[in-house]
């Protein structure tokens, strides 16, 4: 499938498309990009590809990779150095989560006068930041899960204050998308199966958001379906080009769709993986049964409308049944005890998650008791 789109920005979609990459930053005005990723990804020959390409070209490309996989506060400051050491004049963010949330926020900030906090998504903070002076981004994702590359924001962890801190403005949008199945092809079926429990833990909770947005609700829909289709297959066959193609258009329909707010499942792992350093999608995988329980008096008659439409008996338990089947089939973790060594923190994660500006759009307003029970109980596998 090849397909170019403009919702909510430009997306090129198909096998080998990255190879069109000169012609995004033509079409941007760019000549000096420079590429962030994640070192994992700096010396694979995709990235050797790219910027052979670029080169070719005559475009004045450099590569920055010095980022953890839950992208701090440090990693983008690097990141603006690097981007002013150069005189780059846009940012191609390239990879999982964290190139992509990295190499936004790195192009947010890097000619700014007010600091990266100061773009905390709290109230009109995106208003510190001067429209003219952020450059373009391009959108390359390698996996499909975040979603980050449709996204107007960026989750960076606060060192300081121990906490992941959203970052907000609306030109963090990438101007164009590269949605390349081939891309993801190598990503071992582990990161497969996490990270698609990620784009579903953003379609699921969009679609479960109190907040009005029939549109974000029935793209919600539609991403869940392509996910129970095709996630299994991306997992079992990761040279499934049809099943790698769909999963990143369900991870970009998750990402477009929480618009609409998310909830306790993302209120929970922010911290999380702040304090722990955990994979996001796993944990958001973990913690998705648990979450749906807690907030079943609330979402089941929603839930078993979303049962039917994805061909499941219609009511709730007989979705929670197919989420933990799922989760089984592609190696998910059952209890957090599995990636987290010890508990003595649980409380204080409970605490943080009322916080969380994910809790707000939760269908429950849940108070730290809860939350602490929720995450003990996912530490323990008590569902």
């Amino acid at each position: 499938m090849n397909a170019n789109w403009n919702y909510p920005t430009a997306m090129r979609t198909g096998a080998g498309r990255v190879s069109e990459i000169v012609d995004v930053c033509r079409d941007l005005k760019l000549n000096a990009p420079l590429l962030v990723t994640d070192p994992g990804l700096a010396g694979l020959p995709m990235v050797a590809d790219l910027v052979a390409n670029c080169e070719a070209a005559g475009l004045s490309i450099a590569v920055f990779s010095g980022i953890k996989s839950n992208p701090t506060g440090s990693n983008v400051d690097e990141g603006i150095a690097a981007y002013r050491a150069g005189n780059h004049d846009g940012v191609i963010a390239f990879g999982g989560g964290s190139g992509l949330d990295a190499g936004k926020a790195i192009a947010v900030a890097a000619n700014q006068s007010c600091s990266l906090w100061d773009l905390e998504d709290i109230g009109d903070n995106w208003r510190n930041a001067d429209p003219d002076k952020i450059p373009p981004i391009i959108g390359v994702p390698t996996t499909a899960g975040t979603g980050s590359e449709v996204g107007r924001a960026s989750v960076i962890v606060n060192q300081a204050e121990h906490k992941k801190t959203i970052i907000f403005h609306p030109k963090m949008l990438p101007a164009s998308v590269i949605l390349d199945p081939e891309l993801t092809v190598g990503l071992p079926a582990g990161l497969t199966a996490a990270t698609g429990m990620d784009a579903l833990s953003h379609n699921l909770e969009a679609y479960c958001s109190p907040l009005y947005h029939p549109m974000a609700e029935g793209i919600a829909i539609e991403g869940i379906r392509l996910i129970k289709e095709h996630l299994p297959t991306a997992v079992a066959d990761g040279a499934n080009i049809e099943a790698r193609t769909q999963m990143l258009v369900a991870s970009t329909m998750g990402a477009t769709a929480f618009q609409r707010g998310l909830g306790a499942m993302h209120a929970l792992a922010h911290p999380l993986g702040a304090i722990y350093d955990a994979h996001h999608g796993m944990l958001n995988a973990i913690l998705m049964p648990y979450v749906l329980k807690a907030n079943c008096s609330e979402i089941n008659v929603r839930i078993a409308r979303l049962a039917r439409y994805l061909d499941l008996e219609a009511d709730f338990d007989a979705f929670l049944n197919w989420v933990l089947s799922m989760r089984k089939d592609i190696g998910i973790h059952h209890q957090l005890s599995a990636i987290i060594p010890e508990d003595t923190r649980l409380s204080e994660i409970g605490e943080m998650a009322v916080l969380d500006p994910s809790a707000a759009t939760n269908p429950i307003l849940h108070d730290t008791v809860t939350y602490t029970g929720i995450v003990q109980n996912a530490y323990d596998g008590n569902l």
